[in-house]
């Protein structure tokens, strides 16, 4: 059963609480995207004056892209993988550095029906976070078909972000 109506009616809500807390700061957001493919970045240019606290999103699907507009290393990316802490780490630390931000958060998983490990199963999300304060970052694991898994990690990216804003 797919989970992914009550997820995305969830979105714009989150956005709306993201904008007010964004705004409230004086705050820019960048994001930089695999298996979401630009999804947060529509939701949360999807509301009229998202310029005010919305600069940029990255949709960096393949490694290639990973690396040419985020610099996330080849090496990092041979020896990990791109659904993993150290590239989502990279991911969210490079969206920081070429965009002028505050905070940034980035993405990366497998969304399925194809792609999943022993290791990575369908549903494998990481996620990262970057402001002030630094880089956090964490997995999850989210259960569902693509779109399910797709939308439930932007509702996951969004609240996250929204804890560490305060």
């Amino acid at each position: 059963m797919s989970t992914a109506p009550f997820v995305h009616s969830r979105i714009p809500d989150l956005v709306e609480r993201l904008a007010q807390a964004l705004r409230a700061r004086g705050a820019m957001l960048a994001t930089a995207e695999s298996c979401t493919g630009g999804l947060i970045a529509g939701a949360c240019t999807e509301i009229s004056g998202s310029s005010d606290w919305f600069e940029r999103g990255f949709v960096t699907y393949s490694n290639a892209a990973k690396t040419e507009l985020l610099g996330v290393s080849t090496e990092l990316l041979a020896v990990h993988g791109a659904v993993s802490d150290p590239v989502v780490r990279a991911m969210t630390e490079g969206a920081l550095a070429r965009a002028p931000v505050q905070w940034s958060l980035a993405v990366t998983g497998v969304a399925g029906p194809t792609g999943g490990s022993a290791a990575k199963p369908l549903g494998t999300v990481w996620f990262g976070w970057a402001g002030p304060e630094g880089v956090t970052s964490e997995c999850r694991l989210f259960p569902g078909d693509r779109q399910a898994v797709r939308q439930a990690t932007v509702a996951h990216a969004l609240e996250g972000l929204l804890s560490r804003l305060g």
